[in-house]
């Protein structure tokens, strides 16, 4: 398994506009195109002074679902143009991780 992780940060005043994008929009969009392989996805939030920071977490059964959802250039990050209008900054690059060990309570 694979997690794909990426920041985003944003204003106070656009944070919550952001969230509403990817709540409504983006990871609707994601969901609907049916990857083979592409397990989840998660959005974290945290207030970080003048900044509100975003991290999105996806999983993946394999590298090859990373490439189907991202594209060969599978590192850089996806980031659609009404995300990029309300981000202040975000990361050129997803960080890729390989899962080793879940476990559930």
């Amino acid at each position: 398994m694979i997690s794909r992780i990426w920041h985003g940060w944003t204003t106070p005043a656009n944070a919550d506009a952001y969230e509403r994008l990817l709540r409504t929009e983006i990871f609707p969009g994601i969901l609907a195109r049916k990857i083979a392989g592409f397990c989840t996805i998660d959005l974290l939030r945290r207030n970080a002074g003048d900044e509100v920071e975003f991290i999105t977490v996806m999983l993946f059964d394999s590298l090859d679902a990373v490439i189907a959802f991202a594209g060969p250039n599978y590192e850089e990050g996806v980031v659609p143009p009404k995300a990029r209008a309300v981000l202040s900054r975000f990361d050129a690059a997803s960080q890729h991780y390989e899962v080793i060990d879940t476990r559930h309570n």
